[in-house]
């Protein structure tokens, strides 16, 4: 029965993930370049945070990454795994992550997901909560997939960094489960083809990364 249980887990998991695979390429791609972000306009994180609170406690309602995004969050409907927000300059918290401990940032990449492309290992992540808390974490790993079905759903996708194909499965794991951390997520536009790969951006707690990088951090 324990077996059973796990693995309708795994499919309702994997259902999931190609939800989200397949939400992030609803959206036209405009002809911005990947990367293309303006940070020049960025508030300060003072005044950021003061902006998107609003007195509640447990409800993440932005990040900010110095010198690269300031985004309030808006959170996903109940029951709408799928959804991704269409206004530019906002990031959509990712409900099913948070039931494995972690945070999810959707965006497309036409419009805050652009700015995805900028972020950097050893970069800040801030999050700001309702009530004004801050949770600090920093970025440790960029990933890069080329989904080799770019048109289905159902892709295995390969890391563009090193030798490693991921079924749809295996990637939400990879991307989602484990330790506590955030994890950036938009879409790759390659050759004209939207749907070419996804672009992964993985930050953890920042009392953690200290201790693992104690020379590295910005």
């Amino acid at each position: 029965m324990a077996l059973k249980n796990r693995k309708t887990r795994i499919l309702v998991n994997t259902s999931f993930l190609l939800v989200i695979l397949a939400s992030l390429l609803l959206q036209p791609t405009s002809a911005l370049a990947m990367g293309d972000a303006d940070t020049s306009t960025l508030p300060n994180f003072s005044e950021f945070s003061n902006a998107v609170q609003d007195g509640k406690a447990d409800v993440l309602r932005g990040v900010y990454v110095p010198n690269a995004l300031a985004l309030p969050i808006v959170q996903q409907p109940y029951g709408s795994p799928g959804f991704v927000s269409n206004e530019d300059e906002r990031a959509t918290q990712f409900r099913m992550a948070n039931q494995h401990g972690n945070v999810g940032l959707l965006a497309h990449n036409h419009l805050s997901g652009k700015s995805f492309f900028g972020l950097e290992a050893g970069d800040e992540v801030r999050l700001v909560y309702g009530d004004g808390k801050a949770e600090y974490f920093v970025i440790s790993e960029v990933l890069r997939y080329q989904a080799l079905q770019p048109n289905s759903p159902y892709s295995s996708f390969r890391n563009l960094d090193k030798d490693e194909v991921l079924s749809a499965e295996n990637m939400f794991k990879r991307v989602y489960f484990g330790d506590r951390h955030v994890t950036f997520q938009t879409c790759i536009e390659q050759d004209g083809v939207l749907s070419w790969g996804r672009l992964f951006v993985i930050a953890i707690p920042k009392a953690e990364y200290e201790e693992l990088n104690p020379l590295n951090t910005r």
